[in-house]
């Protein structure tokens, strides 16, 4: 493979704690009961504005599901590095895969803005491309934010793999018609993975340089 394409959220960066705090900031500022990190762990995956919908008590109303939204952004906005940190191995398997020639690029559900910002504090220069939620591009599962990096990276489907930690990763690929490898360190573990289609999986980042390898 010349080229790799990497989720952001559980795959490279545990922004879980910083995640749950946001969350938790707009529920609490709505008068809504906090949520436990395992509960939003579990709510994560599908963009910021399904975070919240599954966040929030039952039979609240779209108008508060909004407020509630935008509240989250604004938080989320000041505070999306206060306790993110690369993954354990990370920043390494990066440098191994530069010296590889290996190019590389992020998409993920976070919105542009924040995409941008992580990606400049944690990977650049080693990873140029970073592709977030934009107006023009549909969230994942659909092919829309894998497509646009492959078009930026001059990258075709016979080249490039997709690395991710969830079943919408899994889903993202097989509608942008590229192999998917799955990484357990994320929001998700490895018998749920395997439970929605996971093929090739790695535990490790270490595994995963020789997977690709």
């Amino acid at each position: 493979m010349n080229n790799i394409i990497f989720d952001l959220d559980g795959t490279l960066l545990n922004t879980l704690d910083d995640l749950a705090a946001s969350t938790n900031h707009a529920l609490q500022a709505c008068g809504f009961p906090a949520r436990s990190s395992e509960e939003v762990r579990q709510f994560v995956g599908n963009g910021v504005g399904k975070l919240i919908e599954r966040a929030v008590p039952a039979g609240t109303t779209a108008e508060e599901v909004e407020c509630c939204l935008t509240l989250f952004r604004r938080h989320y906005a000041g505070h999306c590095l206060d306790r993110t940190v690369p993954y354990p191995g990370i920043q390494s398997m990066l440098v191994a895969f530069k010296q590889r020639n290996i190019d590389m690029a992020i998409v993920s559900n976070k919105l542009q803005s924040a995409v941008s910002e992580l990606n400049q504090r944690f990977f650049a220069p080693d990873i140029t491309v970073a592709v977030g939620e934009t107006e023009q591009l549909r969230r994942k599962p659909e092919p829309d934010m894998l497509l646009q990096a492959m078009r930026l990276m001059g990258a075709t489907e016979t080249d490039t793999v997709f690395v991710g930690d969830s079943d919408v990763d899994i889903l993202t690929a097989k509608a942008a018609h590229l192999p998917c490898i799955s990484v357990t360190w994320g929001f998700r573990d490895k018998e749920f993975l395997i439970q929605h289609g996971a093929t090739t999986i790695a535990e490790t980042p270490a595994q995963l340089l020789e997977i690709v390898k």
